[in-house]
């Protein structure tokens, strides 16, 4: 379950230093000649994948990026200190295009690769270099090279981290609109949602993640069903899924009986899939006074005898969501942190 997650930057390396035209000039040393020293080099943009990233999010807020210039050179043949190289830290799975040719530059699939995106400007030549046997006391030096400008474009194949179950009018979609920037359709009939939204849920600068909305699964979905079978052969891949149940469902069903049928579906097309982490959201609880609301999600999770953290929220209302939310990066960071550790402890 991918999507194409966009972003476009302008990068910009850094100018070389200019050449310096200057004469040695030394006590008891008369005509010492020509001692410029040559421009450093500006600075070029890299850009590197890092495996703790997962959505370009940030380059929203942040589109223009330029590296150092180079200094000048300096007499007594100093050359100028070279401009520090910029790099800019995107995830793992990046395609970068030039959009003025659409050529791809690069593609990061690994954790630490990198690949140069603006060259920086070369310096220039201080006067020593124009010295001749004719011309002995040259004033000549050149400007350093201008660095290279480019419009990038980076498209981020995002895998989700988070999928949503549930029945169709379950309020997936809004639930997806409330806590991202996604804007699926959301309508009061059965199927609203036809084809995958995914939403990139921004808890704090760098700290996000990947959460899809998918079509509603019916009974007899994992035979093929409605729409829902597309999503059953993805949600192998998620970290964690959020089964979301109306408080009081539209068709006067029990939740109880809608959350068992879930389940029914999940172990008919792999059993696996009910031993994933899975939390319980009991949605819609605007439509009932709170302690009603309250006292009917108790019963829904006594009934259901379910033993992983449940929710009330209101996706409409945006109640209860942002906490959800916090939890599910809180979980996704400690995944994060458990598989490093356990990658660490196997070593190389």
């Amino acid at each position: 379950m991918k999507l194409v997650d966009e972003a476009e930057i302008t990068v910009t390396a850094g100018n070389g230093g200019n050449g310096c035209v200057g004469f040695r000039r030394e006590k008891y040393i008369p005509l010492g000649g020509p001692d410029g020293g040559d421009g450093g080099e500006g600075g070029s943009v890299w850009l590197e994948a890092n495996e703790n990233l997962n959505t370009l999010v940030d380059f929203r807020h942040q589109k223009r990026f330029q590296a150092q210039r180079g200094e000048n050179g300096m007499g007594r043949q100093m050359y100028g200190k070279a401009g520090e190289p910029l790099t800019i830290v995107v995830p793992v799975g990046t395609v970068v295009i030039n959009v003025a040719t659409d050529e791809v530059i690069g593609d990061l699939t690994a954790h630490g690769q990198r690949v140069l995106v603006a060259r920086g400007g070369r310096g220039g030549l201080g006067n020593m270099h124009f010295k001749s046997s004719v011309t002995r006391a040259p004033r000549k030096a050149t400007p350093g090279e201008e660095g290279e400008e480019r419009l990038l474009r980076l498209e981020l194949k995002l895998l989700a981290d988070v999928g949503l179950l549930g029945f169709p009018n379950a309020g997936k979609s809004t639930l997806v609109r409330a806590v991202s920037a996604a804007t699926p359709k959301v309508a009061d009939y059965p199927f609203t949602t036809l084809y995958p939204n995914l939403g990139v849920v921004s808890t704090e600068p760098h700290r996000s993640f990947v959460i899809a909305d998918i079509p509603g699964l019916i009974e007899g979905a994992a035979e093929g069903a409605g729409l829902g079978a597309l999503f059953l052969r993805h949600i192998q891949r998620t970290r964690l899924l959020l089964h979301l149940v109306e408080i009081q469902p539209l068709d006067g069903s029990d939740a109880v009986d809608q959350v068992r049928a879930i389940e029914r579906e999940l172990g008919r097309f792999d059993a696996g899939l009910l031993d994933k982490p899975r939390w319980l959201l009991i949605n819609k609880a605007d439509l009932l006074p709170e302690a009603d609301a309250r006292a009917e999600a108790e019963r829904i999770v006594a009934a259901l005898g379910w033993e992983q953290p449940w929710f009330l929220v209101s996706g409409l209302a945006h109640a209860g969501t942002r906490e959800v939310m916090l939890k599910v990066q809180s979980f996704l960071d400690r995944l994060a942190e458990e598989a490093a550790e356990a990658a660490d402890a196997e070593g190389p």
